[in-house]
């Protein structure tokens, strides 16, 4: 196994294990947190979905407790030089793959033994198949039938995506822009949670909806999104892990759970989009506004024709939701970066450079942020609060990525000073303050005629 590969999968292996490897838990509060973890599913490096017994678990604990990150790569195999030694195996291994798809990885390294007295290890068999494009999910795409899936009550599965609406005038940049609708819809009652359209598409506009949405609405189970830059992000990944909301990116090529999105949106461009393009839009704000009322009144209350329901009516038969609790959601919405103290116990952030304790000179430190104020910025070392990072110089007061507001007009004075000034002059050219040329001229000319 390539290096490289080696540390994707002690990577992996950290995250699965991380939020188990606090010092201050207790034993049982650990044991809890290990058994959901081994019940959870978690996505390789290699694209797949896996899930992890109870005894790995523990053991990675107990590597990463004695070696760090080094500790959790995967260990070299004295049987993978079967395969290169004898490649017919490799081959005879796809072609027993091929002639059954269902065949085991365990099956195929029996068969091996058995023909050719060469014991090739149920792992490293998976392992080849798996490079080679032939493990078993793979083979079984090509007859997959994609059922309909609903989530059992409101708030269990939230779905996002992003709608490409109309230009819109943006005073900000003196043209027109793309509006971006960001969406989240609820998948058990296919009521719209919240929407709000946004002049750019990043990882901002929607950790904003997605804030909206959870004071409005309450936590989600499952957040449901697409691999675009506004949803991959190791923000919005943050975000969920503090919040205990699973973040699952739907399969490229996949369309499973992507059907009521999709149908959502077609449904938004004919009722909404096209009446307000017919109207006009003077602005973004004014675009909300109607989009907000446009949700209250009509989507949220119609007849859904697969439920016989109105989506509102479906959400609220479940009754209240799960809240969360101001500090712990402030906190699931700041930024986290990494940064390597200089020498001169300083970091660097956004163009600023920000003052830390001189012990952490040398070190990686994690910076906690709100992205809307740069004035405060939380320091972590080794998960640890690590004091806060004092500003030294501020080039910025806000992260690039959040939108400026518009400084309000000021109020107009209604002075003309260009008019005050001409008045002026008007005034002490009439008083006689002013040097008539013309008569001086005059007066030089009878001046001289007395002379002669």
């Amino acid at each position: 196994m390539e290096p490289d590969h080696q540390e994707q999968i002690a990577i992996h292996r950290f995250g699965v294990i991380a939020e188990a490897t606090n010092e201050h838990l207790t034993k049982a509060e650990r044991g809890a947190i290990v058994r959901a973890i081994a019940e959870r599913t978690h996505q390789h490096p290699d694209g797949t979905e896996r899930r992890y017994s109870r005894a790995s678990i523990d053991r990675w604990i107990r590597a990463w407790r004695g070696g760090g990150l080094v500790a959790l790569r995967p260990d070299p195999r004295s049987d993978t030089g079967a395969v290169r030694a004898h490649p017919e195996l490799f081959s005879e291994a796809c072609a027993l793959r091929l002639e059954l798809p269902t065949r085991s990885a365990a099956q195929i390294s029996s068969i091996l033994y058995h023909r050719h007295h060469v014991r090739v290890a149920e792992r490293t068999v998976r392992e080849q198949l798996r490079r080679a494009g032939l493990h078993r999910g793979a083979l079984a795409a090509e007859q997959k039938a994609f059922g309909r899936y609903e989530a059992e009550r409101s708030n269990d599965r939230w779905i996002t995506d992003v709608l490409v609406g109309p230009f819109v005038p943006f005073p900000k940049v003196d043209k027109s822009v793309r509006a971006k609708l960001f969406l989240i819809v609820d998948d058990h009652s296919r009521l719209i949670v919240d929407g709000r359209f946004f002049a750019h598409e990043n990882a901002r506009a929607c950790q904003d909806l997605l804030r909206r949405a959870i004071n409005y609405r309450g936590l989600p189970a499952v957040l449901y999104a697409d691999n675009g830059a506004p949803f991959a992000n190791s923000w919005l990944t943050r975000t969920c892990a503090v919040l205990g909301i699973r973040l699952v990116h739907s399969k490229p090529y996949s369309p499973e759970g992507r059907g009521k999105q999709e149908r959502a949106n077609r449904y938004i461009r004919e009722a909404f989009l096209e009446e307000a393009m017919h109207q006009g839009i003077a602005s973004l704000e004014e675009l909300n506004d109607a989009f907000a009322a446009w949700v209250a009144q009509v989507a949220n209350r119609r007849v859904h024709a697969e439920t016989k329901q109105s989506p509102i009516e479906r959400y609220e038969a479940d009754g209240p939701h799960r809240g969360v609790e101001e500090d712990k959601l402030h906190d699931a919405f700041l930024w986290s970066v990494t940064r390597k103290v200089t020498r001169t116990a300083t970091v660097p952030l956004e163009g600023n450079a920000y003052a830390v304790d001189p012990a952490l000179v040398g070190r990686r430190v994690e910076l906690r942020y709100d992205p809307a104020d740069l004035s405060r910025i939380d320091v972590f070392y080794d998960g640890r609060p690590a004091g806060v990072a004092t500003p030294f110089v501020t080039k910025r007061h806000t992260h690039r990525a959040v939108p400026q507001a518009e400084r309000p007009a000021p109020e107009q004075t209604g002075i003309d000073y260009l008019a005050l000034v001409q008045k002026a002059h008007e005034e002490e050219a009439g008083t006689g303050g002013e040097i008539d040329f013309s008569q001086l001229q005059m007066f030089a000319g009878e001046a001289l005629e007395e002379q002669a």
